[in-house]
């Protein structure tokens, strides 16, 4: 059977049926090229239309957002929250709090949660959500106020057996605190297990903040391995600095790696010597700076390039941390110039399909992100756990419990790939492993 003549009228009919959602299209697409000699060995999910059933969100949940700023003005903001398949749990997925946020980015996060969520062996089915509210520059009690009207809407759709969303982009154990006391305020009930990513001191998991840059270092590693090699003694460049970027300098450093340069929305800063982290994290936790300052403060041979891409940095590991789509062509070829051998995304979908190409010809090992950085959801259903049996577990005991999640991850995608006849192509491995969980779980379900 031609596979592009199986493929293309499912997608063709995504296309149709979500207009202009470009993120969203991207992800399905993505995942499409990889499952056409899955349908080919399983007549059984064409049949039964499960294709078209996952490409279909069991609920999006549009609402409006009033809040009252410092002045007493009211702004009217857009929540989302796009429950997208509960065949294997109940729904689980951050909040993203950005300008950037509407239906098409919360379906496209959805829509790789499902199939991410599947390969952690967790029992979580997948979701996401979020606002087009700004949290930057806006008073806790501003924060407070926006957090308590998204709450006041969304909360009747929530439970631990029903759906349980996390942080992302602008949500923080601040934003989590604030929606968490307002969960509680309405229902009465302290269900702790209801929303992760919480302060350890009420319910949260130790290893919860580092948990998506360590494990997504540990799964470089992994594949790395497998080819006969160690990440100690590489040259790494991570973008972004956020909380993702800056837990994966710290296990990189770990491991023996040599991070040289991040980056934030103003430019890069590159430092041969190794990134100082001690003096990154003061610089952007507490004192709330660019990289610009990191290199000024540094001194000696760090140096900031400004409005530059940092994937013009020559470098044997890059770690895409910052937000999707920031990997194009051109830095692809970048890349591949400067000696890449390995790319993870730490971001959902930093890669452009285009970039994806130049870097399989060239032959560089690629970590998708449902399967690299999947290290943050694990460790919120190690939360919810703890949460289950009013517990808590240590530090090292849940790092430890994430790197065997992280490596039973690549486990998976390693051999799902060579199982299929595509040995080393994670990105098949990733979305033919998490496709037939969730399609397995489908198919004995029925019509759900």
């Amino acid at each position: 059977m031609d596979r592009n003549r199986m493929i293309e009228p499912l997608y063709s009919d995504v296309l149709r049926r979500n207009p202009g959602e470009k993120e969203f299209h991207q992800a399905v697409r993505e995942v499409l090229e990889s499952l056409a000699p899955v349908l080919e060995r399983h007549p059984e999910y064409a049949e039964a239309s499960i294709v078209e059933r996952l490409c279909e969100p069991e609920r999006q949940l549009v609402f409006r957002v009033p809040w009252a700023d410092d002045a007493g003005r009211i702004h009217v903001n857009r929540g989302f929250r796009v429950e997208f398949n509960s065949a294997l749990g109940p729904y689980k997925g951050g909040l993203r709090f950005h300008p950037s946020v509407n239906l098409g980015i919360v379906k496209f996060l959805g829509f790789e949660q499902t199939l991410k969520n599947a390969l952690t062996g967790k029992p979580i089915g997948g979701g996401k959500g979020g606002s087009d509210f700004d949290p930057k520059g806006r008073s806790d009690a501003e924060v407070m106020r926006f957090c308590q009207s998204f709450m006041t809407e969304l909360y009747r759709h929530l439970g631990e057996y029903t759906d349980i969303p996390a942080g992302d982009i602008g949500v923080g154990v601040r934003e989590i605190g604030y929606l968490f006391g307002q969960y509680r305020r309405i229902t009465n009930r302290y269900e702790s297990g209801v929303l992760t990513g919480k302060g350890v001191g009420w319910g949260g998991a130790q290893a919860r903040s580092e948990a998506t840059g360590y494990g997504l270092v540990v799964f470089t590693a992994e594949m790395l391995r497998a080819r006969g090699e160690d990440l100690a003694g590489k040259r790494v460049t991570v973008s972004g600095s956020g909380n993702v970027a800056l837990h994966a300098i710290e296990k990189a450093h770990q491991l023996g790696a040599s991070v040289i340069a991040c980056s934030d929305s103003t430019g890069y800063v590159l430092d041969e010597k190794g990134v100082d982290l001690e003096l990154l994290k003061e610089i952007k936790l507490e004192q709330r700076g660019r990289v610009a300052d990191y290199a000024e403060q540094r001194g000696g041979a760090a140096r900031f390039v400004p409005g530059s891409s940092i994937w013009e940095v020559s470098c044997q590991v890059a770690l895409p941390c910052a937000t999707q789509n920031e990997l194009a062509a051109d830095d692809a070829v970048s890349l591949v110039r400067g000696g890449v051998q390995v790319i993870a995304e730490g971001a959902n979908m930093p890669t452009t399909p285009d970039a994806l190409r130049v870097l399989r010809e060239a032959g560089v090992l690629f970590g998708p992100g449902k399967a690299a950085n999947a290290g943050g959801v694990a460790t919120s259903a190690l939360e919810m756990q703890q949460n289950a049996s009013r517990d808590s577990w240590t530090f090292s005991h849940t790092e430890e419990r994430l790197t065997e999640i992280m490596q039973h991850i690549h486990e998976t995608c390693h051999e799902t790939a060579e199982r299929y006849g595509q040995p080393g192509d994670y990105v098949a491995g990733a979305n033919i492993a998490g496709f037939e969980l969730v399609a397995d779980a489908m198919v004995a379900q029925g019509l759900i």
